[in-house]
């Protein structure tokens, strides 16, 4: 079941507004990737989950912490110098893994950031944070509660809520894909009211569909999927869902995907977190999933890199350049084509 990924993915596990340049590079057609040279650009973040980066070049992220309510979002510059905005966030350990703080969103000088273990949404203006600036009162700042309304729906057996990740529509609403109910909200950009976007049917019997990241392509929203324990090899699907809630087939025989991202060609590239293993060390281990088997794949299945350790957002700069999180080693790569 999905509970048993939430521990091992250290859920509390969108598309940012990186700049988007457009497609077309010294007036040719810019190509799909179909492998990237790759450099490191930060390591040290303390199980990172989600990932933004503004106008600026600057990275927001958030980190799990230690499972000691040290959860937090950071920023970092484009030179890699770390600065700790807010801290202090729900951060515990279940079954040996960090659960807490999701995804996040950057706007115009504001973060909207999810808690999936509180069930919040928090409101961060960021417009006059600085490098090296002190952290911000994390009692000052403005939350939602996500939770509470998605219990009133009893969408699952368990009333389950993982408010996971979200992304603004065409219509300026924020969408939240909700990894525990199985569902997308939709948060009215004047009034904050909630409402039910969509719902995602069982993948198998009591098999959940589980989605995760959340995109929108220019005329649908596009979501990935992991699938429930024990997370059998190609049952994840990509999802997309049109303006009305509609959900249309789209792409299937997937694995863990954790996220996902737009090429310039509007293209999705997503992320498989790690090959699951039961048991991973042979009878009497426990399973779980195997470090450094993540890996960035095309909407095809096609490989592009690999070797990642339990990667959980992928960002786009510019045309040809992507920037990979993983929560694994606590690292962003970068990848270039």
């Amino acid at each position: 079941m999905k509970k048993h990924f939430l521990s091992f993915l250290a859920f509390a596990v969108m598309a940012t507004t990186a700049v988007m340049i457009a497609c077309t590079d010294h007036g040719e057609p810019v190509p799909e990737p179909t492998q990237f040279s790759v450099s490191s650009f930060t390591s040290g973040l303390r199980a990172p989950i989600g990932m933004a980066i503004d106008e600026k070049g600057q990275f927001w992220v958030t980190e799990g912490g230690t499972g000691q309510n040290d959860g937090a979002l950071v920023m970092i510059t484009s030179g890699g110098v770390k600065t700790t905005v807010v801290t202090g966030f729900q951060s515990i350990i279940n079954q040996g893994n960090v659960e807490g703080i999701s995804h996040l969103y950057y706007e115009n000088g504001t973060i909207y950031l999810l808690h999936g273990v509180e069930g919040f949404l928090y409101i961060i203006d960021v417009s006059g944070f600085s490098s090296g600036a002190p952290a911000l009162d994390k009692n000052t700042i403005p939350k939602e509660n996500i939770r509470a309304f998605v219990s009133t729906l009893n969408l699952t057996f368990d009333n389950n809520s993982n408010a996971f990740s979200l992304t603004k529509g065409p219509d300026g609403h924020l969408y939240i894909a909700d990894a525990g109910a199985n569902a997308v909200i939709k948060r009215d950009k004047d009034t904050h009211t909630l409402s039910l976007f969509t719902t995602f049917p069982p993948v198998a019997p009591n098999r959940d569909p589980v989605p995760t990241g959340i995109v929108f392509d220019g005329t649908h929203f596009v979501l990935s999927s992991l699938t429930g324990f024990p997370f059998s090899p190609g049952a994840a699907n990509i999802y997309k869902v049109n303006t009305s809630g509609v959900m249309v087939p789209y792409k299937s025989g997937f694995t863990t995907l954790t996220h996902l991202t737009l090429t310039v060609n509007n293209k999705p590239l997503l992320l498989h977190y790690a090959d699951f293993t039961m048991p991973p060390g042979g009878p009497g281990n426990p399973p779980g999933f195997k470090a450094n088997t993540g890996s960035v794949l095309n909407e095809d299945g096609m490989v592009l890199f690999s070797g990642l350790d339990r990667p959980t957002d992928i960002k786009r700069w510019g045309d040809r350049t992507f920037y990979v999180l993983s929560l694994g080693d606590g690292t962003i790569k970068k990848l270039d084509y």
